[in-house]
């Protein structure tokens, strides 16, 4: 399952084999200063958390939702299960603006 490491520099998104292989990423850092918010949402599948079509990755509505996001204005990375509660790190000045992580 993926996980965000704060070491009090830097976010470090931490992923499983299986989900680097799904989302097609080893994984992300960026520095903590660009991390504009972190927020919990119950509903990870509204529209209001997920924006755009998905590429590349691996989706199945409801049960998965692995890799990029694209939308008009920026990307965001998903590692979504289920309908499960989801941390949205909201970013500024980075490949992805917002990380859409499962608890």
């Amino acid at each position: 399952m993926a996980k965000v490491l704060d070491d009090g520099v830097n976010l470090t998104l931490q992923l499983s084999f299986w989900e680097k292989v799904g989302g097609l990423k080893k994984g992300l850092v960026v520095p903590k200063t660009r991390l504009l918010s972190k927020t919990i949402s119950k509903n990870p599948w509204s529209r209001t958390v997920i924006k755009g079509w998905r590429a590349p990755g691996t989706g199945f509505p409801y049960l998965i939702l692995l890799g990029t996001m694209r939308y008009r204005g920026g990307r965001d990375f998903t590692a979504i299960y289920k309908r499960r509660p989801v941390a949205v790190y909201e970013l500024k000045d980075a490949f992805y603006s917002r990380w859409i992580i499962t608890e």
